[in-house]
């Protein structure tokens, strides 16, 4: 069993291509909180390696077979391996690793504003290199926490102190995440946030269950001015353009990905989801995933030292 990654070091990070006898050394912003040995070869736990385009990334892998990355850029979890090596999780084709633009696809944070609005699309959270805090291994399921704190770029957009914290757990047939955003300010601030969450799917054959009778923000067919509705469908299908957010959703939805998977998207704190796929925008991958999110569109009010956790669940068969 892989030990804990102790804290206070600097992260080793592992070229796949490069000779084991030479490692390679970075510092990255955040002070990334860990230490790893190429000499150590652990059949499961967690691992820091050098990921596309020279970026970290954390790779937690179970007992049981089931595989995870996370690149420290966005603190963006870009593939969900089931025991069979099936991902669940898609990257965009245009997809870029260069430290400067997000990572598209997978699992991006919108922080902390979600949309457009006054700051740069979906916030600065999915922009930014966050650090390795924490990381462990609880009887082969693997545990990792990532941290981002406020720095004179977050502060040229949104003018306040704040910490969050991503904590990801992986399971043999599930996987779990917690979002903790704490007010570490000595003045009040508000956000809107969400998990945009890419699935891999045959969109012809997708399928998305438990959203009836929630109140609709429909963006289709123009985006810039939602209408107002509420869902009548037992199942949501995806026949074209689909840009909706669901207002009140309920804590449990069900995902039929087209590809044979089912997938059960439990919640905590997250009052609501978005469903998307841009359809003809993206025609180059746009009938290879499906986009159903867990999202918190009304505006966060904290006071100073208070914090809020949203936790999500997804497990698959």
């Amino acid at each position: 069993m892989t030990a804990c990654i102790p804290v206070a070091f600097t992260v080793v990070l592992i070229p796949s291509s490069s000779n084991p006898s030479l490692p390679r050394r970075r510092r990255f912003a955040g002070n990334v909180t860990a230490a790893m040995s190429q000499t150590k070869d652990a059949s499961f736990g967690v691992k820091v390696v050098e990921g596309n385009g020279g970026l970290p990334k954390v790779c937690l892998s179970t007992a049981y077979g089931s595989e995870a990355e996370i690149y420290l850029f966005g603190a963006c979890l870009t593939s969900l391996k089931l025991e069979n090596g099936k991902d669940l999780l898609f990257i965009r084709p245009d997809a870029v690793f260069n430290g400067k633009k997000p990572i598209s696809g997978g699992i991006p944070h919108c922080f902390p504003q979600f949309g457009p609005g006054p700051m740069q699309q979906h916030g600065f959270a999915r922009n930014m290199e966050w650090s390795l805090k924490d990381s462990q291994n609880n009887e082969g399921e693997p545990v990792v926490t990532l941290e981002l704190k406020d720095d004179p770029y977050t502060r040229s957009m949104w003018d306040f102190s704040f910490q969050a914290l991503y904590k990801v757990t992986l399971h043999s047939e599930s996987f779990s995440t917690a979002l903790s955003i704490t007010n570490t300010d000595k003045k009040p601030f508000s956000f809107t946030t969400a998990l945009h969450t890419y699935f891999s799917a045959s969109i012809s054959g997708v399928t998305v269950k438990g959203l009836k009778g929630c109140k609709t923000l429909n963006k289709d067919p123009d985006p810039a001015n939602p209408i107002e509705g509420k869902e009548e469908r037992d199942v949501v299908t995806f026949p074209g353009f689909v840009d909706c957010i669901y207002l009140g959703a309920p804590n449990e939805l069900q995902l039929e990905n087209g590809l044979g998977d089912t997938l059960t998207i439990r919640n905590t704190n997250w009052p609501d989801a978005v469903l998307w796929n841009p359809h003809t925008q993206m025609e180059s991958c746009c009938r290879d995933f499906v986009c159903v999110e867990n999202a918190q569109i009304g505006r966060v009010q904290l006071k100073p030292d208070q914090a809020w956790v949203a936790e999500q669940n997804i497990s698959f068969t």
